[in-house]
């Protein structure tokens, strides 16, 4: 069975999105040549992607672009040639290359893409980590730490209905401030 891995940008006080779906905090001050590396590496590390509706609408947005391409050619060769698995109750087709539209219930669903041939990350999509926390489907949860408190936003553990504890594997810090934290189950 394959490994399903959470990756989310963090602020210091526990929002993966602020006020009004605000993401830029996350990208802001990041330049570090070691970070950049490590984004590079994570883009480039195979397997399949899995997300929500808002998610993909912003990703596909972006990096399938020539501006993404000039920007981070590594990431967006890494994030268009993957597979990508999308729920939405919405979309009907997707332009983005590589991408199956998923409609059915997503602990289900998961269960059957686990059984396939690539590793999954979900990115953002909070309501899909959330849905998926009380399971025993994640294997892996890796969180970046940006070094910013936002004061507003949402946690992508809303409707979480029991505490789960995590055991911490290990952690990596850079010199633009973030923390990557890894944990397992």
């Amino acid at each position: 069975m394959r490994k399903l891995n959470v990756f989310n940008s963090v602020s210091l006080d526990g929002y993966f999105t602020g006020e009004n779906g605000d993401l830029s905090w996350a990208h802001a001050n990041a330049d570090d040549a070691e970070w950049n590396e490590f984004v590079s590496g994570n883009a480039s590390g195979g397997g399949a992607l899995l997300m929500g509706r808002v998610t993909h609408d912003m990703m596909a947005s972006f990096w399938p672009t020539p501006a993404a391409m000039e920007m981070m050619p590594d990431v967006a060769r890494g994030m268009n040639e993957m597979p990508k698995f999308v729920f939405s109750r919405t979309l009907d087709r997707s332009s983005w290359s590589n991408t199956t539209l998923l409609k059915g219930d997503v602990a289900a669903e998961v269960r059957q893409l686990k059984d396939g041939p690539h590793d999954i990350t979900i990115l953002g999509s909070g309501s899909i980590v959330a849905q998926l926390a009380d399971t025993d489907l994640v294997d892996t949860w890796q969180f970046v730490v940006v070094p910013v408190y936002l004061g507003k936003g949402r946690t992508m553990f809303e409707g979480v209905r029991a505490p789960h504890t995590l055991k911490l594997a290990s952690s990596r810090a850079f010199g633009n401030g973030r923390v990557v934290l890894n944990y397992g189950r």
